[in-house]
């Protein structure tokens, strides 16, 4: 009954906050303190430089939970994408140094030279530890979307030429292996030689031909920062397309949440265990749509409904309102019933609350955000041993590995790093000063 009143008064407050609400300048004073040390206390001593493997190349990523390394250990494309592209982002957002632009090339050269396949084109799943052997060779467009990420990042950070010829490439060779003219957006899974299905392996949890939401979302990230860094306008166009992808084909409509998994002609896989919500799926939906829309220049106004179904959603169902943080998912249109906090997950709450707060003036926006700030800051962050911790159980029990396949900067820098740029932009009440 509890929760249920909960439920119910937070739709109150959501509908009811006044839109020109603002918050008090001292606290967002406070809050761009908190994140600034988050970012330079925290965040890069832990990756920056232990991650950088000067003997082999690319990022050693296999961290135990107190940040402990466990020694040698396969080098995926997603990991290695991900922690170049925070290096690139770190530098360009004027916080980082010179040595975290070669710390980005660093990670540029072993992408080049090593996961790049030079037979078939693109780049591979994982390779060994001393990159000599493609331990999984295979592609899957959720991997190349970071390779494509990651390249754009570092074209901006570096301008080099070789790097936005690649990254053109691998535009153009998705384009021609892997984009659905038929249905839209991009089949997803193929063998090392790019036909359709590996004969070994699992990827993502897919059927050859399924599609995921998930994948296609950050197919979205990757073409907004490739249409700014190249203004190519074939990247536009697939760009609109992935905006119509995310804000229609993937939203279940009639709870206004998303699911992952679909047939290749869109249709819904809506049986168990796909008919559930992830929150921090839906939120990071939410921001990364309006990112795009600002991106080639098209307004989110007509968005903004679907931006805050979503993130209301999640606020509704999958939110702690007594400790602040989102919950990892639960059933649609139902209350969470997995009530671990998992990193990313509060990462990608923050910078949608901070987002959609700024587009709509909301004051329930800025309470989330800094409800969920705080949880951060108090239990996600290990300040002891560095970066985030994984997961939290309810009873308070952390977990997980702090560095991997999965876990990286990326998650935990890109959302303190776009929270900062957006608290510049956030004017105040200056008789609350």
């Amino acid at each position: 009954m509890r929760g249920l009143l909960h439920l119910l008064l937070w739709g109150i407050v959501l509908s009811a906050a006044p839109a020109a609400a603002r918050p008090n300048a001292a606290e967002v004073e406070r809050v761009r303190l908190g994140l600034e040390r988050m970012l330079r206390e925290n965040i890069i001593p832990f990756w920056y430089p232990q991650s950088v493997d000067l003997t082999s190349g690319g990022y050693r990523l296999n961290h135990d939970a107190n940040g402990t390394w466990l020694g040698a250990a396969d080098k995926g494309l997603i990991d290695q994408a991900r922690t170049l592209w925070f290096y690139a982002r770190l530098y360009n957002s004027g916080y980082g140094t010179d040595a975290h632009l070669r710390a980005a090339r660093h990670g540029y050269v072993f992408l080049q030279q090593t996961l790049r396949d030079e037979v078939f084109g693109g780049y591979f799943w994982a390779v060994n530890s001393d990159g000599t052997v493609a331990t999984r060779p295979h592609k899957h467009l959720y991997a190349q979307s970071f390779a494509l990420y990651a390249l754009s990042e570092y074209v901006r950070a570096s301008g080099e030429g070789e790097a936005i010829g690649l990254a053109e490439e691998l535009f153009y060779l998705l384009e021609e292996k892997a984009h659905d003219a038929t249905y839209g957006g991009y089949v997803e899974w193929f063998r090392r030689d790019w036909e359709q299905g590996p004969e070994t392996g699992h990827y993502m949890g897919t059927e050859p031909d399924g599609k995921l939401m998930n994948t296609h979302l950050h197919l979205l990230e990757a073409l907004t920062t490739f249409w700014e860094m190249t203004g190519d306008e074939l990247a536009r166009e697939r760009l609109l397309e992935l905006m119509f992808i995310q804000s229609s084909a993937v939203v279940r409509k009639d709870v206004g949440a998303c699911t992952d998994r679909y047939a290749r002609d869109w249709t819904p896989l809506l049986d168990a265990p796909h008919d559930r919500v992830s929150y921090g799926h839906d939120v990071e939906n939410a921001w990364l749509l309006a990112a795009a829309s600002r991106a080639v220049g098209v307004p989110n106004g007509p968005l903004v409904d679907l931006y805050k179904q979503l993130v209301d959603n999640a606020l509704r169902y999958g939110f702690d309102r007594e400790k602040g943080g989102f919950y990892e998912s639960g059933p649609l249109g139902q209350p969470a019933d997995d009530l671990d906090k998992i990193w990313w997950v509060q990462a990608e709450g923050l910078v949608a609350l901070l987002s959609l707060y700024q587009m709509t003036g909301n004051e329930a926006y800025w309470s989330a955000f800094i409800e969920t700030y705080e949880w951060v800051e108090v239990h996600q962050v290990d300040w002891d041993n560095g970066d985030w911790h994984a997961q939290i159980t309810p009873d308070g029990t952390s977990s997980g590995a702090k560095a991997g396949r999965w876990k990286t900067p990326y998650h935990s820098g890109r959302a303190v790093l776009e929270c900062l740029r957006m608290l510049e932009s956030i004017d105040p009440s200056p008789e609350q000063f």
